[in-house]
């Protein structure tokens, strides 16, 4: 099939590189415009695009797909599936409607639980054991197409987003693999999402903002669901802004109220509502990623101080 792929970052160049390394026929990339980074603000291209250079594959960055902006593009392509995974906007009904076979899309989650922008993320700080993706067939909803295949992984104790990133590119990739080997032998079935959803929005600063006041169990989910990025946080006795990312829970049973260090054994231990939260790993303002310790002998905090 004439496959027209569409994406922007590392998770989608993933599932790019195993959909041109099995030898399926891409006839074009479709990604965002390149975008200013770094201090000197110079213009970079997404992970996507540098792997289509690579690999020679016709790059396309339209500014916007409204309008019909992009309706040339497509009948010169003559795309029979369009495959479009977090290519970063809303695609219009004219490209969904374009392909013999469908637009078909990797959702980072079991649909129809978590649709929309932070699935991963929210999966970890709900305490989730279990998340996956879901190829679907898309439609002018906001991830409601019906569902063609789910590839499921395990979340463990202590994955965090990276990890779980990490083993959906490679669920991502096998279940985009097998639907498009489902077209070709004519066996797609799709089946519809039911009506109860949850939403998965946007990560806000607030959403990373730590609260003592909640239980370890949930405290360390949020510390993992948030790291490497955006990182979750709190504030130090000076004020100072402290991100923590990575942690572990204690059974340790100690007094004092929630947000409070009662130990400085071993790592940072902190009061919650229900148990006791030890902060592994922090990134103090201004400095680099530091093990606990590092910060605890550099006696940037003290027994008692409070937190948040």
């Amino acid at each position: 099939m004439r496959i027209l792929f569409m994406g922007t970052p590392e998770f989608a160049m993933c599932n790019l590189k195993a959909i041109y390394e099995k030898g399926h026929e891409i006839v074009g990339v479709v990604t965002t415009p390149d975008k200013p980074k770094g201090r000197g603000m110079t213009l970079t291209p997404s992970p996507v695009k540098s792997y289509a250079l690579e690999k020679g594959l016709p790059v396309y960055q339209p500014l916007t797909l409204k309008d019909g902006a992009f309706l040339d593009t497509l009948n010169e392509l003559k795309p029979e599936l369009i495959i479009v995974v977090a290519y970063g906007k809303i695609l219009p009904k004219y490209v969904l409607d374009f392909p013999k076979y469908a637009c078909i899309n990797a959702h980072a989650s079991i649909l129809p639980k978590y649709r929309g922008a932070a699935p991963i993320q929210r999966a970890i700080m709900d305490g989730d054991e279990k998340t996956g993706v879901s190829i679907m067939k898309m439609d002018v909803g906001l991830d409601t197409g019906d569902v063609i295949l789910v590839e499921e992984v395990d979340i463990l104790e202590n994955d965090n987003f990276e990890s779980v990133h990490d083993k959906l590119v490679i669920a991502g990739s096998q279940g985009l693999l097998k639907a498009i080997e489902k077209y070709e032998n004519g066996e797609v079935t799709y089946t519809p999402q039911p009506e109860e959803f949850t939403y998965a929005e946007k990560i806000t600063k607030q959403d990373c903002l730590i609260d003592f006041g909640k239980s370890a169990k949930e405290v360390h989910n949020q510390i993992r669901g948030l790291s490497p990025i955006p990182v979750a946080f709190t504030k130090t006795m000076d004020s100072k802004i402290l991100k923590v990312t990575k942690s572990h829970t204690s059974p340790a049973n100690f007094g004092g109220e929630c947000g409070e260090v009662v130990s400085l054994s071993g790592g940072i231990y902190v009061k919650c509502k229900d148990g006791v939260i030890v902060l592994d790993e922090v990134v103090p303002e201004g400095k680099g990623k530091m093990s606990a310790l590092s910060f605890i002998n550099g006696r940037k905090i003290n027994v008692g101080d409070k937190l948040g």
